[in-house]
């Protein structure tokens, strides 16, 4: 195996053009947009720039955010300090730097669309906008809007969440996240270089609700939208039954970032798992003690093994996390309320925000500490209603 054809330039396939041109292996990368923005999107976490270092350490304009504040109906509002900041690029500027790197090792890129891949012996054969071409293996990183239905996740309208929103005039140093009554999602504003993306990310409802909860929410806080740049996307966000059958590779071919689905069903981060699974897919295609189809289904395993399992965990949790009920209450007016008056509670939902807490080791970590959050949670009401006491005494 010599060629591979990568179709799709977003960061799952830039940066596995990245690792596999390194190697020596010819590689040729099709996307008919290349560098490009994209709605939201732009969010590092601790977890995929300590995976990645030079994620951090690079000349490319980025916001390095220290705080976010949580929301919820009747509960107010929290401030959480992040130990380790979230980073918050441009998308434009991000595909382009990680473009730029495949095409220094090696990669060749080319700005057209692939419209089909055959089989071609034990090969492919690619027709694109701007010609033809062969492959001896494919990676599919074409996004969530997928035109090679026959590879790549099967998405049904339960495995999706819209995301959209404004760009706005603005600046400010924090993340902003408000949870909403009875919805599947939030909305949140992201403060980026020279503006602020203020969006809303939801499932189960049409993207004209989750416009019109976003809108109304941006005029009872006075920030004009009417002349704002608003943008779209769709998202996978698969049920646990579509993790189970998930078609993320086959003969001659495996697939990366949302074009096998990979992200996250609560919070909706792809950056990471787009990115990790280009990885994981040029560590699995180099490794030569294995047939190529072999190694198709070692993908597979590598998938589930790193992260694939934890996101089918949080698929388990996702409706529950946004509109369950805990304690007499919502459960995001219990987590806002429990960050508050908790520092044990608070220093897990900083994890949460960084990565560092997996989904599946997350129950048994919330009720090892639901003793001591709950004690601290006690001692900080009966010291803020003893206040009033002594200051009229």
């Amino acid at each position: 195996m010599k060629r591979v054809a990568i179709l799709g330039g977003g960061p799952a396939g830039a940066f596995a053009a990245e690792q596999l041109a390194s190697a020596g292996l010819k590689v040729q990368l099709f996307d008919e947009k290349l560098a490009w923005e994209k709605p939201c999107g732009g969010g590092l976490t601790y977890k995929a720039y300590s995976q990645y270092p030079f994620l951090l350490h690079n000349t490319t304009p980025k916001r390095t955010i220290r705080e976010t504040v949580l929301s919820a109906p009747r509960a107010g509002e929290v401030s959480l300090p992040l130990d380790e900041p979230l980073l918050i690029y441009s998308r434009f500027d991000l595909n382009r730097m990680l473009l730029e790197r495949a095409e220094r090792a090696g990669a060749q890129i080319e700005q057209a669309r692939v419209n089909e891949m055959t089989r071609a012996g034990s090969g492919w054969q690619l027709r694109t906008s701007g010609g033809t071409a062969d492959a001896d293996f494919c990676i599919v990183a074409t996004g969530a809007r997928n035109p090679l239905r026959d590879f790549g996740t099967e998405l049904k309208s339960h495995d999706t969440m819209s995301a959209l929103g404004y760009y706005v005039p603005g600046d400010q140093e924090r993340i902003d996240i408000q949870f909403l009554p009875q919805l599947e999602g939030y909305i949140w504003i992201f403060p980026r270089c020279g503006h602020l993306s203020i969006g809303i990310c939801g499932k189960g409802e049409p993207a004209s609700a989750l416009r019109k909860r976003l809108e109304n929410w941006m005029a009872e806080r006075a920030i004009p939208w009417k002349d704002g740049t608003f943008y779209s996307h769709l998202l996978p966000a698969l049920e646990t039954r579509s993790w189970k059958q998930n078609r993320v590779s086959g003969e001659g071919w495996m697939a990366v970032g949302d074009a096998a689905g990979l992200v996250d069903p609560i919070t909706g981060e792809g950056i990471y798992y787009a990115m990790r699974s280009g990885d994981l897919a040029a560590r699995t295609l180099l490794d030569e003690t294995r047939s190529v189809n072999a190694r198709a289904e070692e993908y597979r395993r590598v998938l589930r093994r790193d992260f694939a399992a934890d996101l089918e965990f949080g698929s388990r949790l996702a409706h529950r996390i946004f509109v369950g009920r805990f304690l007499f209450g919502t459960i995001p007016q219990r987590m806002v309320q429990f960050t508050r008056r908790s520092a044990r509670f608070s220093v897990i939902m900083q994890d949460l925000f960084s990565g560092r807490q997996p989904y599946l080791g997350l129950k048994k970590r919330l009720m090892s500490n639901l003793n001591g959050s709950l004690y601290e949670i006690g001692m900080s009401l009966g010291f803020s209603s003893q206040v009033p006491r002594k200051a009229r005494a």
